[in-house]
């Protein structure tokens, strides 16, 4: 069974954009979640500790989310999550990847402008877009 999450934060890292030898288009990002709640004694808002997720998009949306997303933005989220350990010679971890579904703009921050994209192939994009393919 799969799990799905849907989260909403900041787009932490500049979204890191590929095409693989096969055509398959890539874009990663680094996703900083943070709970504020409010504190009705003090009166003030506080903010939680913060969660950290990589978010991977494929194919057309990760064409659409490298052209539309940028650091610093209010996104959510929804997709596939995976929970991986990790160690190192001196550290272990957690990280949590999220295979998105689906990506956007938080509107609750912010307003954005929709263009219905049409897209060239994946081999199209990489010529276009030399600088961009890492």
């Amino acid at each position: 069974m799969t799990d799905h999450l849907t989260l909403t934060g900041l787009v932490a890292t500049t979204p890191r954009h590929l095409v693989t030898t096969e055509g398959l288009a890539i874009t990663s990002f680094r996703l900083a979640s943070q709970q504020r709640r409010y504190d009705r004694a003090s009166q003030q808002w506080s903010d939680g500790e913060t969660n950290w997720y990589t978010v991977t998009a494929f194919r057309e949306l990760a064409i659409n989310a490298s052209r539309s997303l940028n650091k610093g933005d209010r996104v959510v989220t929804a997709g596939r999550v995976k929970v991986r350990d990790w160690t190192t010679e001196d550290k272990t971890g957690t990280s949590i990847e999220v295979e998105a579904d689906s990506l956007g703009h938080d509107l609750l921050w912010g307003t954005t402008s929709y263009e219905k994209a049409a897209h060239k192939s994946s081999s199209e994009l990489s010529e276009d877009e030399d600088d961009a393919a890492l």
